[in-house]
């Protein structure tokens, strides 16, 4: 496997040791948390670990990319926000949002290291 690939693999799992509070999720505050699915994410060590995870990799991956991608990646996150809100309090839901986002900003990284920085 190449050495960068792996890296920017390893890279987001080492960062979620060193950035997991157990009373903060990476993304938001939880002791400040205000709507459903929020208040759900901060009850759940499952969705508040994706919640970190994702927020990990965004916030990893927003640097690398060049203005127009960088664009992109936002609309993305506020579009897929929203569909976070859009699931309230159901955990199915809201564990599937948070395994598809995870997913493309995986994705995001594999097509990074393939043709670098844009």
């Amino acid at each position: 496997m190449n050495r960068k690939i792996l890296w920017l693999t390893a890279l987001p799992v080492l960062m979620l040791v060193g950035a997991w509070q157990p009373s903060k999720a990476a993304s938001f505050d939880c002791s400040k948390a205000e709507t459903v699915d929020e208040k759900a994410i901060c009850a759940n060590p499952q969705l508040n670990d994706a919640d970190v995870e994702m927020s990990v990799l965004y916030t990893q991956l927003k640097p690398l990319l060049g203005m127009g991608a960088r664009g992109d990646l936002e609309d993305e996150q506020a579009a897929w926000l929203k569909r976070r809100a859009g699931c309230g309090g159901d955990r199915a839901c809201l564990g599937e949002a948070y395994e598809d986002r995870v997913r493309q900003l995986r994705r995001g990284f594999e097509v990074f290291s393939k043709r670098g920085p844009s």
